[in-house]
């Protein structure tokens, strides 16, 4: 590849890590608080509301359900009220957001459901608010599991990233196809398929060591 290429590979590369870090920050603040909703509220839990759970759980499936490039197209008005335009790697977080949250939510309700019920148990016999058993018993002993589902969560993204490219995303999917696929540059396509192996590779490795290290304590 010549320098234009590798500086446009390297573009692509932080645009990629925008678009993953962003709307994986939003999956994180939004998914984890519905996780904890879908866990707190079912038949017999802290703050029991079937109805709730059964309508939350209805929509969390729907969304999970939908191809990730239908998606994309399906919802692209409401990706133009938000981001004023349906292109580019601004535009692509709208999308990569409202596939993430769902996915975060339910990998946060598994990663609350493995807690020893006998912790709520006993938090509950010593006069602890829901509030206080959320906020000091299911979300730290869940610390691992979170933590690992938001790593998932993000190699995820990269992957839904790169599909982002097909209808004009930006990162490194929009320079594998329209350089090395459209172009037919198929040095373009590998490198772009080696930074995003390297990628996927650091985050996990990043991932499993915050692991270790929190569940060491």
């Amino acid at each position: 590849m010549n320098s234009q290429l590798i500086a446009l590979l390297g573009t692509s590369l932080l645009e990629t890590l925008l678009m993953v870090g962003v709307s994986g920050g939003i999956a994180v603040v939004a998914g984890i608080p519905l996780g904890v909703i879908l866990v707190v509220t079912e038949r017999g839990a802290l703050l029991q509301n079937p109805g709730l759970n059964r309508v939350l759980a209805l929509v969390i499936n729907a969304t999970r359900s939908v191809p990730f490039i239908i998606l994309m197209v399906a919802i692209i008005p409401f990706t133009r009220l938000i981001a004023q335009t349906s292109i580019g790697t601004t535009a692509a977080m709208v999308p990569l957001s409202v596939a993430a949250i769902p996915f975060m939510a339910r990998i946060a309700e598994n990663a609350l459901r493995e807690i020893d019920p006998g912790l709520i148990t006993a938090a509950r016999a010593m006069g602890a608010s829901p509030l206080q058993i959320i906020v000091k018993v299911l979300l730290p002993e869940s610390l691992p599991g979170l933590v690992a589902g938001v790593i998932v969560t993000l190699v995820s993204l990269v992957g839904y990233s790169a599909m982002a490219g097909a209808i004009g995303g930006g990162g490194l999917g929009d320079m594998g196809i329209r350089y090395g696929y459209q172009r037919f540059l198929p040095e373009v396509m590998l490198a772009v398929v080696v930074v995003l192996i390297l990628l996927v590779q650091a985050m996990q490795s990043l991932g499993d060591w915050l692991v270790r290290r929190i569940s060491h304590r």
